[in-house]
């Protein structure tokens, strides 16, 4: 049985891409430097005149989902880390903006097969959030770690599945079943009289 963990070293062929919601930008700039720093560390050249990480910057979390299914499309990077702040208010508003961001991430990791780094802070107050970007802890660390160790663990699945001698694949292919002459009679659609 093989395993599979990933590692936060062997960081020199990785590239990333960071989405960063501009509204609340009090609290996406932190968790930006937390995700930066966390980086660095680690070995990855966060410079955005560098080669390994791209910055894209929109306007609301909102948006986040559309633009991080298009960047992981791409194929370029092997990981997509994705920074936003939802901040409860008098309305319902928090509510949809919240729900349709995690699904929206998710599904772009899951139809890509890139991973897709839920970094979106949803808090009751703007003091929460700012707790979690960098007054207690800064979370963006936390988003950057798991960009990386997921980066990593998505590399050796892939060679590992490459190397096994059935080369199977996880992500863009799909079984067919073949059709036999009994599966489909053409008189089994012509109508009875």
């Amino acid at each position: 049985m093989t395993v599979f963990e990933g590692t936060f070293t062997q960081v020199d062929s990785l590239r990333f891409a960071i989405v960063i919601a501009r509204f609340n930008d009090l609290i996406t700039g932190k968790l930006i430097e937390g995700c930066q720093d966390c980086l660095k560390r680690h070995g990855v050249d966060p410079n955005p005149e560098g080669t390994q990480v791209d910055y894209i910057w929109i306007p609301g979390s909102f948006e986040i989902p559309l633009v991080a299914r298009q960047l992981a499309m791409t194929n370029r990077y092997d990981a997509v880390i994705c920074l936003g702040a939802v901040i409860k208010g008098h309305t319902p508003h928090f509510d949809y903006v919240a729900a349709e961001v995690s699904k929206g991430i998710a599904a772009a990791a899951f139809q890509t097969g890139v991973p897709v780094i839920f970094g979106v802070l949803t808090t009751d107050t703007m003091q929460q959030a700012l707790e979690r970007a960098g007054i207690k802890s800064n979370k963006g660390w936390e988003y950057a770690m798991n960009a990386l160790e997921m980066a990593s663990l998505m590399r050796q699945i892939k060679s590992g599945i490459n190397s096994s001698p059935n080369n199977y694949s996880i992500v863009g292919k799909t079984q067919t079943l073949p059709i036999t002459s009994t599966s489909f009679v053409e008189s089994d659609l012509s109508p009875e009289v």
